[in-house]
């Protein structure tokens, strides 16, 4: 029987982290993603699963602290908000460079700096492109509804662990703090330290008795094994980017025009593409949902059939470039967007795409 509440969207990230056999929790307050923690902590899990829930000194303990645990195997997770996640970016590129699974959570907030606490989409560039040093990609999921922060939980995880390489759910305030019916996900058990072994050959575990003890590192000064690591890395991304891009198409049929928009930004968009339907414009939204891998191949097809395509973002235009990337100058594609935390209205997106036409 399904369980459902009325949960925030933090709260059902905690939730199904506890659900998804999640072993640990490591994080830092900020806000607007405090709750994630609030509600692990209100929840007790380390009493019912056994999964560990700590408050770190700092974001930069809790980013090392997940990658202790991810290098024995473990599925663990650290959520925080922008600037909170740049303190991270360095033990991200470690945990990349070590070719860690783990899952990741930013409830971006306006910048840059310390910025605003309300809701920002201004960390694009800093999850998809890469906040840290490196060639190195994160999977990155954006959810648009209270139910996808819960179920992206588990779908992080898999993938991460599919490929070795972190995920991040890029959430904004808006999708962090609003409140929906969600469905729970069925609870899955922790896995045992013998499926851990088994699932995980390469884990620093520590019970590999009889062979080589696994070493997780970043590092290695002979240049021609880095180049191999790095091309051998290079080979899993490629694979991502073939199989696990995710889209969501609202309204596109015969669309003469394109919205573009992600997570909140989507939500305002399709009460636009309605108003706009109704006024006999044809209008569509293509809603990336993995931001990386991005819908490049489908957002090129559009650009063979549409007149123009205009981003919405609640920043100064950042995932614009890649939908520029992806069209290859086939059609014009302008960027609407609002910033510091000031979320825009269906109206607003109407008038600007208007004003292209």
């Amino acid at each position: 029987m399904e369980e459902v509440k009325l949960l925030k969207g933090n709260e059902a990230i905690a939730h199904a982290a506890i659900r998804c056999g999640c072993d640990g929790y490591f994080g830092y307050p900020i806000t607007p993603q405090s709750e994630v923690m609030e509600t692990l902590m209100a929840l007790r899990p380390w009493e019912s699963t056994g999964m560990v829930v700590l408050q770190a000194e700092s974001e930069v303990a809790s980013i090392n602290m997940v990658f202790g645990g991810a290098g024995t195997g473990k599925k663990v997770m650290t959520s925080s908000s922008s600037p909170g996640v740049s303190l991270m970016q360095e033990g991200v590129s470690f945990s990349c460079g070590a070719n860690l699974p783990m899952l990741l959570v930013n409830v971006m907030r306006g910048g840059p700096g310390l910025g605003t606490i309300q809701a920002s989409q201004s960390d694009y560039f800093q999850a998809v492109k890469g906040g840290g040093h490196g060639d190195y990609k994160l999977i990155t999921l954006a959810p648009a509804s209270v139910q996808e922060m819960a179920d992206f939980v588990d779908l992080g995880f898999t993938l991460s662990f599919k490929y070795r390489i972190p995920s991040m759910i890029l959430s904004d305030g808006v999708i962090g703090q609003m409140m929906e019916k969600v469905v729970l996900p069925p609870y899955k058990p922790r896995r045992t330290e013998e499926e851990v072994i088994a699932e995980c050959p390469w884990a620093a575990t520590g019970k590999t008795e009889g062979r080589y003890r696994n070493l997780i590192s970043s590092l290695e000064l002979d240049p021609t094994i880095m180049e191999k690591q790095n091309e051998e890395r290079q080979a899993r991304i490629k694979l991502v980017e073939a199989t696990e891009v995710r889209y969501e198409e609202f309204m596109c049929e015969e669309a003469d025009y394109l919205l573009v928009a992600f997570g909140s930004s989507a939500r305002i968009c399709q009460n636009a593409v309605e108003t706009l339907r109704a006024e006999g414009l044809k209008v569509g939204l293509l809603r990336p949902i993995t931001l990386w891998p991005f819908p490049t191949k489908v957002l090129a097809k559009y650009a063979e059939k549409v007149k123009c395509m205009m981003t919405v973002e609640l920043n100064a235009g950042q995932m614009v470039e890649d939908v520029r990337l992806s069209v290859n100058g086939k059609v014009p594609v302008f960027h609407f967007g609002r910033m510091g935390g000031v979320v825009p209205t269906p109206e607003e997106v109407i008038d600007a795409l208007k004003n292209h036409l």
